[in-house]
């Protein structure tokens, strides 16, 4: 476990806190470990009805921790890599997932949320998937969900371009439910799951397992997995990595 991973359970639901705000909750092997754990022990838990998401600071989260991704480009990270015991907990999740986002919502900030059941955002949410800018794959299945829920081309701007869409765009598009005052934020997405844990478990899973190909997505997730793992090795991504801890653009003009 992790100190940036705070863990709240109260009549019935199980609040999950990402609590890194001095690094925007970007996220850490051990967080993504403690994350993972969470969710598979909701899914073990009878008790657990509703999974909520937030984020302390300012963001909800700046995505993954860039270091690891350099570690990992560099062959200096040798650790077991929890990104995706998570992923693969979000894909074969069977409880409510709800979240309130606030803030940075970078990669895998957004991409989760195309696996909860209510998105809540405040104005300020600023979602993006800059994995194209960093010559890196979509992940968490995303490039499959990501085009079902806005369109291709929206999509694509967002893959392609990393354009950042706003709290009220986001709403407006389908990405979230509601846009929420920053300070009521957290309220509204626990009285949702409070009104969600009330409701009748059994039906509440088979409606979710009828809206969702849990088994299409975690196949695709392994397809993206394979495809972001050879990413990371290659001349543009060490560029992209390079670059950014040099504080300047990165230059693709001369990789091959």
């Amino acid at each position: 476990m992790t100190e940036h991973v705070k863990i709240d359970r109260e009549a019935g639901v199980l609040t999950i806190t990402l609590a890194r705000p001095d690094k925007k909750n970007a996220l850490s092997n051990a967080m993504y470990g403690a994350l993972a754990d969470a969710l598979e022990g909701a899914e073990a838990d009878p008790e657990i009805r509703v999974v909520v998401f937030q984020g302390d600071g300012d963001s909800f989260s700046a995505g993954n921790d860039l270091g690891d991704f350099v570690a990992q480009a560099t062959g200096a990270f040798t650790e077991e890599r929890h990104v995706w015991r998570f992923l693969k907990a979000l894909a074969n999740a069977t409880r409510p997932l709800v979240a309130a986002v606030h803030g940075q919502a970078v990669g895998v900030g957004t991409t989760m949320l195309l696996h909860c059941d209510l998105v809540f955002v405040a104005p300020d949410a600023r979602l993006t998937v800059p994995f194209v800018n960093l010559a890196l794959a979509p992940e968490a299945a995303s490039s499959w969900l990501l085009p079902a829920r806005i369109g291709h081309a929206r999509a694509y701007a967002m893959f392609a371009l990393g354009e950042a869409v706003d709290g009220t765009t986001a709403a407006a598009w389908g990405l979230a439910n509601a846009v929420v005052p920053v300070e009521e934020l957290r309220a509204k997405a626990r009285a949702a799951a409070d009104q969600l844990a009330k409701r009748p478990l059994g039906a509440l899973t088979v409606t979710k397992t009828l809206m969702r190909d849990a088994e299409a997505i975690a196949a695709l997730m392994d397809k993206e997995g394979a495809l972001f793992a050879e990413r990371l090795q290659t001349a543009e991504a060490r560029e992209a990595f390079l670059a950014f801890s040099e504080r300047r653009a990165p230059d693709f003009s001369k990789v091959g």
